[in-house]
């Protein structure tokens, strides 16, 4: 990269680059704070529990139709915070605390929430001088506010479901005014007063339990040579839950770690701060490049969620009374009869801001991810071609590069749709731009492209480079749009381009110009059939403090450090804009985003940023992936290959099988390594990897499907065993399998020179069937599979019944008319039941005009049946099914395809060994109403 670019970056840059990418090849943790090296965290992780010096003033409690207010007192500096209760409609409880009086008003996060949420009525049940109780509606479900020391609780019937502050770890410091060290020569330093109550001398202890003067990073922070000047002072808040009966959470991605989230007791909490992390280690609680203050609590009785709407630096702690017994000494604690009931305990701590949380109450799964989507919305529904095989690394060196990769897939007879550039592809990393030399007719290329019903993606980052020949950069200038740092200037930083400036996405004025420049007549070049990838949105800052934007720069007149955590959401929600307008509002966008905040599943796909080649990384995609999913980011996948260093020809072709069943299927690698397309491991190794590609374009109708629903509802696409089995203990900790939707169990080989692995079948007297033997299987077993290198272990959920297109074209564009063939996976009870969705697969007609085609599949009393699940949409298709596979069948004597009145043989046959009986040509329109009689 920084040889390239000599030219065009100068001396200077190169060599900054060049220190910078070889101290990065392995993540130097020096450059990222820890909590001790964090003084708001360090600050707060210091205070003891049970020790709360809040109180609940009942005498002002006031009662409307949509929210209780109450004030709180801090009894050791008499602040006063104002807390509002508000019971939403859907089974949630929304709890804001912010300063009754504040100096300043302190930034609440706008944009993640897709509306405000609806409310329903709250009533006091009784109230005396300890407390008040509420009723929160259906099913005995009730609110407890005690008052000295403050504390809420949320029950059900008689058990306690969710507490707050329960272990006293509630704390905000409130905004002051700094104080005037020079005026007070003798040290006898004065606070000023928030709420009128009675100045402090310099003995007395704040909220943070430690006076002004002993404390470090109130007023100013150093962290190596970076200086945060702090000039609204120390303004962090703290709020701990408690969640008895719950052993497991999950959620708060982004972290290389586990599904089930580790107890941070005597480590480094979750850190939550989106950050350019290259080659990242695994297992540890580090910040990465996105942060999604999401967790979900689960056991055999009830699913709940924790939303902490707060976009600044937030630190995670999770602790549990169970964490470190193993299963003989819970065991033991049975048989002993130990009372003790498993809790896990959490406390979030966020720099600035108000406390927002979202209580979502459940009780299902399902209900948890409905609850989440009411307030953040849903997946956004990707283009078809989106969720096909994309080909990437950086850098494609030109177009003739292009054309000969593109020729190659052709050559070799593998799909893909999307073929991507990275930052070399613009004009000195302008970007909007076309290298002249490189790229002197991208149109050419892009028509080139089209011509095979083939699309491609160009990287825009959102670091511009300070050009007074850049028309970008002069635009943003004299809208004065970019960033501000403390002392007014324009903010500036070194980025790919060298000196950058940074747009203010937070203003709605600085997105929609961003958006207008994807139109066609602005963005030179582009055509419809080209896409775009925001990456360094964190935003990355080479010479910043954490390779990222110094806190005290301003948007407006909010910090930074307010508003770190959604930059990249912004990023990507202009560029989305900008694709969907630019075709005025008919087309999908495709934008892929390395920052995610609560929200970004509304604009596009995420990916796990700058992998390595190793079989560790390829091992935590999957419960990265999955940690995503779960907190409404559906759209999920990692870089095959791993995206630093080169894989072994084993490891290249198992992520390709891995990655095959990730919602996000995309190959890319670092300039530094070897080519690597997929023909050039050797026929015997490209033949693999285009059989696993083949399988992914067959279950495209499949994963088109189950988007559609994530899209309606909010569900996961890939998730957890335990989302579907949600009473199977066994489930709660399995991260090396996954579940693709409820009828696809996938397992992949993650080990190197594996030749066997042992895969989870959850459900008792549920079977699953192997998708390429069909060989039946019992569920709630552990099976042993014999691998070699061309196995993928996949298995179909008896009772389901999955749409397939086996006939693999170069694209999912040249796959669009043709037929169908329905896999019908028989339960022990012989029934199956499944859905078809067809649309055009790009436009959003099938929102603005109801144009598409739902419909229902299934098998019973002999009968498989299609019905109209959506009888006033109109949409017409060419495709028809071509043939139906029911397994797990008997030998029927005839099938008859009864349609439009009439009766028709249909031509089968039945395979003993295995109970597949296959229908051959039946021919009817995918989108008819139908009968297939077994006789």
């Amino acid at each position: 990269m920084a040889v390239i670019s000599i030219e065009r970056m100068g001396l200077l840059s190169v060599v900054c680059l060049s220190l910078f990418f070889s101290s990065a090849i392995a993540v130097d943790r020096g450059n990222f704070k820890t909590c001790d090296q964090s003084a708001f965290c360090k600050r707060q992780r210091a205070l003891k529990p049970s020790q709360s010096p809040y109180r609940a003033l009942l005498e002002t409690l006031e009662l409307s139709d949509s929210r209780l207010t109450l004030q709180l007192i801090n009894d050791n500096n008499k602040v006063h915070l104002l807390l509002e209760l508000y019971r939403l409609q859907g089974n949630m409880t929304r709890v804001k605390i912010n300063e009754l009086k504040p100096l300043k008003p302190r930034f609440e996060v706008p944009d993640v929430l897709i509306a405000e949420p609806p409310t329903e009525p709250l009533s006091v049940l009784s109230k005396d001088d300890n407390g008040v109780v509420l009723s929160l509606g259906a099913e005995s479900q009730r609110l407890i506010v005690s008052a000295r020391p403050f504390r809420l609780d949320i029950m059900e019937g008689p058990e306690v479901l969710l507490s707050l502050n329960s272990r006293g770890l509630l704390a905000f410091e409130h905004l002051r005014l700094r104080k005037d060290t020079q005026a007070q020569p003798d040290g006898a330093e004065v606070k000023e007063s928030v709420d009128g109550d009675q100045q402090q001398d310099e003995g007395e202890k704040d909220e943070d339990g430690e006076s002004d003067k002993e404390e470090d990073g109130l007023w100013e922070e150093t962290f190596k040579s970076h200086t945060d000047t702090k000039p609204n002072g120390p303004t962090s808040i703290s709020l701990d839950f408690s969640l008895p009966g719950v052993e497991h959470v999950y959620g708060i991605p982004e972290h290389a770690d586990d599904l089930k989230l580790k107890t941070t007791d005597g480590g480094e909490p979750y850190r939550l701060y989106n950050l350019d992390v290259f080659q990242y280690e695994l297992y540890n609680p580090m910040a990465l490049y996105g942060s999604i203050p999401v967790m979900l609590a689960h056991n055999t009785q009830r699913t709940m969620g924790i939303f902490w709407l707060n976009a600044a630096e937030t630190w995670v702690d999770i602790s549990s009374n169970t964490a470190g017994k193993t299963v003989f000494g819970k065991m033991l604690d049975f048989v002993q009869g130990s009372s003790e009931k498993p809790q896990t305990d959490v406390r979030w701590i966020s720099e600035s801001g108000i406390i927002d949380v979202f209580i979502m109450l459940g009780p299902k799964p399902s209900d948890v991810f409905s609850q989440y989507a009411s307030l953040t919305g849903t997946q956004s529904f990707p283009p078809l071609a989106s969720l096909g095989y994309h080909q990437c690394r950086w850098n494609y060196n030109d177009q003739d590069d292009v054309k000969s990769v593109d020729q190659g897939f052709d050559q070799h007879d593998i799909p893909y749709d999307f073929i991507w550039l990275d930052i070399e592809h613009a004009d000195g990393k302008r970007y909007f731009t076309w290298d002249p030399h490189k790229f002197p007719q991208p149109k050419e290329m892009l028509q080139g492209l089209m011509d095979k019903r083939r699309k491609m993606v160009a990287i825009v980052d959102p670091h511009i480079k300070v050009d007074s020949d850049y028309k970008i950069h002069n635009e943003i200038t004299s809208k004065d749009f970019y960033v501000k740092n403390k002392d007014g200037r324009n903010y500036e930083g070194w980025c790919w381009p060298g000196n950058s400036g940074y747009p203010d996405f937070t203003k709605p004025e600085m997105r929609a110009w961003w958006a207008s420049m994807f139109s066609y007549d602005q963005y030179e070049g582009s055509m419809e059939n080209l896409f775009t990838w925001n990456d360094m949105n964190e935003p990355s800052v080479f010479n910043g403090p954490e390779v990222t934007m110094h806190k005290d720069a301003l948007h407006g007149k909010w910090e930074h450090r307010d508003i770190h955590n959604i930059y990249g959401l912004y990023v990507q929600m202009a560029t989305a804009e900008g694709q969907t307008q630019r075709s005025g509002g008919v087309e999908r966008p495709f934008v892929l985003t390395r920052a995610v905040f609560a929200g970004s599943q509304r604009y596009g796909a995420v990916w796990t940023g700058d992998n390595a080649a190793e079989w560790d990384h390829l091992k935590i995609s999957i419960p990265m992936c999955l940690s995503l999913g779960l907190v409404g980011v559906s759209f999920c996948g990692a870089d095959v290959g791993g995206f630093f260093k080169n894989p072994s020809t084993e490891l290249l072709v198992r992520w390709y099988q891995t990655g095959a069943y990730q919602p996000f299927f995309r190959a890319h690698a670092h300039l530094d390594t070897t080519r690597r397309e997929p023909w050039l491991f050797g026929p015997e190794n490209t033949a693999l990897i285009r059989e696993v590609i083949r399988q992914r374009y067959a279950l495209l109708p499949y994963w088109y499907q189950l988007f559609f629903q994530a899209h309606k509802t909010g569900m996961p696409v890939m998730r957890p065993l335990w989302v579907d089995y949600p009473k199977d203990t066994a489930t709660f900790t399995i991260d090396d399998e996954f579940l693709i939707g409820s009828d696809l169990l996938v397992h992949p080989v993650t080990e190197e020179g594996s030749r066997g692995v042992t895969a989870y079948l959850p459900g008792a007297g549920e079977v699953w069937y192997d998708v390429h033997t069909f060989q039946k299987h019992n569920g709630a077993q552990n099976l042993y599979i014999p691998v070699t290198l061309s196995s993928i272990p996949v298995f179909q959920r008896g009772g389901s019944i999955i749409p397939r297109k086996d006939r693999v074209r170069r694209s999912s564009a040249c796959m669009e008319n043709d037929p169908y063939t329905l896999y019908v996976a028989l339960s022990p009870k012989k029934f199956a039941a499944g859905e078809l969705y067809i649309d055009d697969g790009h436009s959003f007609n099938y929102d603005t005009k109801r144009e598409f085609i739902h419909r229902s599949l299934t098998f019973a009393n002999n009968a498989l049946t299609s019905s109209n699940l959506c009888p006033d949409c109109n949409f017409v298709t060419s495709s028809w099914i071509e043939k139906v596979l029911i397994l797990g069948a008997s030998k029927p004597s005839k099938v008859l395809l009864k349609m439009d009145g009439k009766e028709t043989p249909v031509d089968f046959e039945f395979e003993t060994s295995m109970s597949v009986l296959t229908l051959r040509k039946p021919g009817m329109n995918a989108g008819a109403d139908w009968t297939l009689l077994l006789q």
